[in-house]
């Protein structure tokens, strides 16, 4: 007699050494990270500037390219308030790339293979689809003032309409 799958005790997938998601007032972890261009960056980098710092699965599927599109639709405004957008996720920097090319998006995505990054921020999470226990990308954002400090945390952020948010929350920073 064949056991259901329902019978079978889910995998779990390797215990994480995460952090937990900063906190809105706390510093910003650094980091030294590989750029789409294979350009070193730090995040320190950009500091006297707000920082648009966002967490996203994997280049060019549907949510991920929706999230992307918005920030570059909105990059003239964020750009007018001095922020700069990094986006972050495991993906290489040739995938980068490619994705920067196809959407023409015009700002940084930082390669994470390691999720050395994403760990350090809390995002790299035991996730579950379809009975299937994985460790990947909570889909998250970090608006970083000038400064260098947390003022706003987006979790479990819903790809369409969340550049408004992010736009508004760099706006009050001025």
């Amino acid at each position: 007699m064949k056991k259901s799958a329902s019978n079978k005790p889910a995998a779990r997938a390797p215990s994480s050494t995460r952090e937990s998601v900063p906190k809105q007032g706390s510093k910003a972890p650094d980091f030294k990270a590989v750029a789409h261009d294979g350009s070193p960056v730090r995040l320190s980098d950009f500091k006297g500037r707000p920082i648009v710092l966002y967490f996203y699965p994997k280049d060019d599927t549907p949510g991920c390219t929706v999230q992307a599109c918005g920030f570059r639709d909105l990059h003239a405004q964020l750009s007018r308030c001095k922020a700069v957008v990094l986006g972050v996720s495991p993906d290489s920097p040739a995938s980068h790339e490619k994705f920067r090319a196809k959407f023409k998006l015009p700002f940084t995505l930082i390669a994470d293979p390691q999720h050395e990054v994403a760990e350090k921020y809390g995002v790299w999470r035991e996730k579950s689809m379809y009975g299937r226990v994985y460790m990947g990308i909570a889909r998250t954002t970090f608006v970083i003032d000038a400064g260098g400090k947390i003022a706003k945390v987006f979790e479990a952020v819903k790809p369409k309409g969340h550049d408004q948010e992010v736009l508004a929350a760099v706006a009050a920073l001025e």
